[in-house]
Order: C-alpha cells, then sequence, then structure tokens
C-alpha cells in the first residue's frame, strides 16, 4: 500500500467518503448516478441516446479562482513551476469537483485518480523559443519570439521532441509517475494520464500566430503565401515529429480513434481561405494521427462557416463548439449524424440567474439541434471563476428535461 498523499490546506473536515462540510453534492447516491451516467454515454456512443449529456468544462483556471476548490491560494506560477504543486493541485481540485460540480461525469470518489502534466496552452510556442508570461493571476501565455524575424526559427531547426520545454515537461512526466506509485489520495491509487502537450496539439495557424503574431500570419496569408507555407510546413512537420515521439513514450495509439485537435485561430480567415493556406495542414495531422472512427477537433470562437468543409474534406464527426452559435442552423447545414457539443454563453452562466439559464437551454435543444441525437450540453465555453453552482445545477436540471429524446424501455 502506498503512502497517503498529503495536501496543504484543502481537506480539513473531509471524511473517508470524501466528503467535506459545506460539499454541494454531499447527499447523491452517487452509484446511482454513475451507473446512468454510464448508461447515458453508452447509447449516445451506440447511436442511439435516449438524453442528451450535460458536462461542465472547468479548466485549471475556474479551480485556481475558486476559494472553496483552491484554500491555499496557489497561483499559476507555482502550480506551473512546481511539479509537486501541479500534483497536488490537480488531487485537490478533483476532489472538489467530483462533490460540487453535477454533470454527466463520474461523481464521488473514483476507483483510481487520473491526473495530468497541465502546460495549458502554450507549451508549443514555449517548445519553439516563445517565453512564457505569467500575468497577475492570470492564465500564462507566451509573447511572439519571431515577429521582427520568422524566418529565425527556420534557421534555428526544429526543436527535438524531448528538448526545450519538453524536457521539463518529461522531468514533470516522471516525478508525477513517480509519486503516484507509491501514494494514495484519499485511499484510492493515483494514475498519470499521457500528457497532451506531448501528444497533441493547439494546430499549426494557432501556433504561428503565437510565433510570429496574428498581423502576420493573417497578412502574409494574403500577400505573401509563399513565405507562410514555408512557415507552416515547418511548424506541421516538427508537431508530427513530437507528436509521434511522445506516443512511442507513452503509449497512445497512431493512428488514434476519436482523435482531436484544435486551431481556434481559423476563426480569423475565410473558408477560401482555409481551403487554400490551412487545409493541407490539417490533413496531414489527421492522416498521420487520426483513425476514421470519432475524428473530432475543438474551435474556439465562431468558426462553424468552416464546420462544412472539415466535415467534408477531414472526416471530421464531433465537432466542439467553443462560443455560443446558432446550433439550429448548425444541425441542418451539418445533418443528424455528426456529434455537436455546446451550450449557453459562458457569461450568460455566470451573471444570468438560473431562470435565465434554464430557459436558454431550453431555446437551444428545441432549436433543431438534439435531431439525430447527436448532441451534447456543456457551457459554451470554458466555466468561469465564479460562476455561481446554482446556474450550473440549472443547465443540468434543464438539459435532463428538455434534452429527453425517448424514454427507456
Amino acid at each position: 500500500m502506498g503512502v497517503e498523499s498529503a495536501l496543504t490546506g484543502g481537506l480539513e473536515g473531509v471524511g473517508d467518503d470524501g466528503i467535506a462540510p459545506g460539499d454541494r453534492l454531499a447527499g447523491m447516491d452517487f452509484r446511482a448516478h454513475n451507473a446512468e451516467v454510464r448508461s447515458a454515454w453508452e447509447a449516445l456512443e451506440a447511436g442511439d441516446p435516449y438524453r442528451v449529456p450535460v458536462i461542465l468544462g472547468a479548466s485549471t483556471r475556474y479551480f485556481l479562482r475558486s476559494p472553496a476548490a483552491n484554500p491555499g491560494g496557489v497561483d499559476f506560477f507555482r502550480y506551473t513551476e512546481d511539479p509537486d504543486v501541479m500534483f497536488d493541485s490537480q488531487l485537490q481540485f478533483q476532489r472538489w469537483s467530483r462533490h460540487n460540480l453535477l454533470q454527466d461525469a463520474e461523481l464521488g470518489l473514483p476507483e483510481m485518480w487520473m491526473i495530468h502534466i497541465d502546460f495549458q496552452n502554450f507549451f508549443e510556442a514555449a517548445w519553439m523559443g516563445c517565453p512564457i508570461a505569467y500575468p497577475q493571476g492570470e492564465v500564462p501565455d507566451t509573447r511572439p519570439a519571431y515577429g521582427d524575424d520568422p524566418e529565425r526559427l527556420l534557421e534555428r531547426g526544429a526543436p527535438h521532441p524531448f528538448g526545450g520545454l519538453m524536457a521539463r515537461g518529461l522531468r514533470y512526466y516522471c516525478r508525477f509517475r513517480a509519486r503516484a506509485a507509491c501514494e494514495t489520495f484519499l485511499g484510492r491509487r493515483i494514475g498519470v494520464h499521457p500528457p497532451w502537450f506531448g501528444t497533441g496539439t493547439d494546430g499549426p495557424m494557432t501556433v504561428a500566430c503565437s510565433l510570429f503574431g496574428a498581423d502576420f500570419v493573417c497578412t502574409a496569408m494574403a500577400e505573401e503565401p509563399g513565405r507562410l507555407h514555408r512557415l507552416l510546413d515547418f511548424i506541421t512537420d516538427a508537431a508530427i515529429r513530437r507528436m509521434t515521439a511522445w506516443r512511442t513514450l507513452t503509449g497512445v495509439p497512431v493512428p488514434q480513434d476519436g482523435f482531436m485537435m484544435a486551431d481556434d485561430s481559423i476563426a480569423l480567415i475565410s473558408t477560401a481561405m482555409y481551403r487554400q493556406h490551412i487545409l493541407r495542414y490539417h490533413r496531414r495531422i489527421y492522416d498521420a494521427f487520426a483513425t476514421e472512427n470519432g475524428r473530432g477537433i475543438h474551435l474556439c470562437g465562431d468558426a462553424t462557416r468552416h464546420f462544412a468543409t472539415l466535415r467534408d474534406e477531414l472526416g471530421i464527426a464531433v465537432f466542439d463548439t467553443g462560443f455560443p452559435v446558432n446550433f439550429g442552423q448548425l444541425r441542418r447545414d451539418l445533418g443528424p449524424r455528426v456529434r455537436i457539443q455546446g451550450g449557453p454563453h459562458v457569461e450568460l452562466l455566470r451573471r444570468g440567474t438560473p431562470e435565465q439559464v434554464r430557459g436558454e437551454v431550453r431555446r437551444i435543444l428545441q432549436s433543431g439541434v438534439m435531431e439525430g441525437g447527436q448532441f451534447v450540453l456543456r457551457e459554451g465555453n470554458n466555466l468561469a471563476p465564479g460562476t455561481p453552482l446554482e446556474n450550473t445545477e440549472a443547465l443540468y436540471h434543464a438539459g435532463r428535461q428538455f434534452g429527453r429524446i425517448r424514454e427507456l424501455q
């Protein structure tokens, strides 16, 4: 039996069942909830859903800015720069989430805690040489390192898959796995997910915008496309080598069912420009890492004008929308077999009333988006710090009520 992991703060009064005084879900029958949730997801995956699942995308920013989830006041700098702080904080956040955020996910104590190395969305640009910045109280980001001379990136050469920030990530991964092998938390074992910063990508256009600045990327796309393509080729080649190496190390399949990537910056351009300048790089990545089963993409901003092209050209079957969109029209555009994920604006959830949240959920679910049953209701997108739990619970209950597709036999 491993050593019990002890966190600084946040565990006062936590019982053997993982419940602390004040937990919102303290009276829930977790076993019954989890069994029904498994049934709902299995039905969705089998193509015969009986209701719309409801989830919450609560990122590290949400937890760090929540006094209840982060009573020790850990900030992003400490969290990111110290692997032990990151390890301990994630366990604390999971305990709090599983007993306070009502959603269609496993709640209560797990058989095994699963944590991951969390480098947010700065990992690719930082790996390629951009400095990391820590705005006070906010998510770390990078500053463009090659805006004055983009070709300097090519002269520098592709970073090693395990070099630069990735070397630090590998140290974190080894530290996480070493601790997980000999510690428990609230009597449960700890596992470590393969790291997304090694095995995934935020997309070649988004990385280019981080490296050179969005103004250069968009201007070069219009005026110097050959120059931009040399840079995008370099970025894509480097990403594929890194992802292949990390997947080999951590056992993530190549190719993989359900492969998902992002490229938020394509919201800046027209579909004609996407086809001409970016599609070829997305195709290379999907061809390298995705089977034909469950290809997905997450896109922040309103990029829905690209969705039909992504479906037709890349076989994307799962779209995680990162901004409130016209869900009824999107369903009509994509047809009944494509899965769409999305929901109310995060500011409505943060500032509105439960009645307003309920009304918006009803409007969305009655828009036609449920045709075919391939819809997952969630906040749209990234649950904001300070969102009242009364509102997330209103989202959940309204989703259960208005998202009924058929009655169980």
